[in-house]
This record gives C-alpha cells, structure tokens and sequence, in this order.
C-alpha cells in the first residue's frame, strides 16, 4: 500500500498517511488479532497462522507466530517455513517485510519497514521493505530499520540496531550495529 501525498494530506496537521480503505482494514485486523489470537495459549500456532492468512499474510508451514506479536498489516508480511516470532514482536510494516525459512525474531524485536523523508518539510512517509533471509537471528530487543537487508544466517546481537545491509554469516551489535565476527555456522547441519 502506497502512503499518501503528505503536502495534500497533510499528516502534519492531523490529515492521514493511507487511504480510508486501509485504515478499516486495519481497524478490522487489530480487532480480529485481539479477539481471535491475542488470548490463545502459546501452542495454537496452527490456529494463529490461520489467522494471518486470512487477512493476506504469506505464512509458511510450521511457523510460529506467538499471540502477543504486534503486525500492522498482514497483507505486507511474508513468512518462509519453521520462523518463529517470538512474545512481544513489533512487525511494523507499513512496507513489505519478508522472513526467509528457520529464521529467528526474538521477544520484544522490532522490524520496521518505512520511514518519514527528513527533507520533506511535510515529513512524507516513506515505506522501506526489508528482507531477513533464511536462518537468521534478530535477538532479544533489536532493531533493523527501514530498507535494510540481512543476508542468510546473519544475526543481530541483542539491543542492536541494524540501519544498513548485513552480509551473510555476518554477526552483527550496538547500535548502530557494526560487524563483529563471523558466524561460523557449520552449513548442511539441521536441527532435530
């Protein structure tokens, strides 16, 4: 979904960011969240997934999606096989966010995926998709911002926050989060 034009809308002075359509539909998934999957015991995730395509999410099979996650808009959310969302997950996409296959999104993470164009005197909003791929780690309370890429089985070390591209294998902290080390993950193994 596009944002609408700030100098015509003017969110500055109260005027919306997105059209009328997209705010009930909003309205109308937060409700469902609430009602249907903000309450449920930990193991409904089967039930939870449901949910999340019903409203127009891509959800993989055997992810896990805990009940107290925040997602703005199912609609702009692609999940890859066996992720897990952990409690307390702000999906904050306004743009497109996709999570590759067995990648982890610890509690209380945050993914946003637009921002305010600084420039603008009318402070237009600007969606920024961002893509985790597969068998990544975002720990405990980290950050990844607007745009940003992170390459397959790159992490994000606790409280970090991440503001441009992550190569793969990479371990990243701090904020602004800055390469640490390699991961050296041994390749071709699974978990039981």
């Amino acid at each position: 979904m596009t944002p609408l034009d700030a100098e015509t809308h003017r969110p500055l002075q109260g005027g919306p960011s997105f059209s009328l359509g997209n705010r009930l539909l909003r309205v109308v998934w937060m409700a469902a969240w609430l009602v249907l999957a903000r309450f449920t015991p930990p193991p409904l995730h089967g039930w939870r997934r449901l949910i999340l395509r019903a409203f127009g999410a891509k959800v993989g099979k055997g992810a896990r999606v805990h009940a107290s996650v925040l997602i703005w808009l199912p609609g702009n959310l692609e999940l890859g096989d066996n992720v897990l969302i952990g409690p307390g997950v702000r999906l904050y996409n306004q743009g497109r966010i996709v999570i590759g296959a067995r990648s982890v999104i610890s509690q209380r993470a945050h993914i946003c995926a637009s921002s305010h164009d600084v420039c603008d005197p009318q402070f237009q909003l600007v969606c920024r998709p961002v893509a985790i791929g597969e068998q990544c780690w975002v720990a405990a309370e980290a950050f990844v911002g607007p745009g940003v890429t992170m390459g397959d089985r790159s992490v994000l070390a606790a409280r970090g926050a991440l503001f441009s591209n992550a190569k793969s294998d990479g371990v990243y902290g701090g904020n602004p989060a800055a390469w640490l080390k390699d991961r050296g993950m041994v390749l071709g193994s699974t978990v039981a």
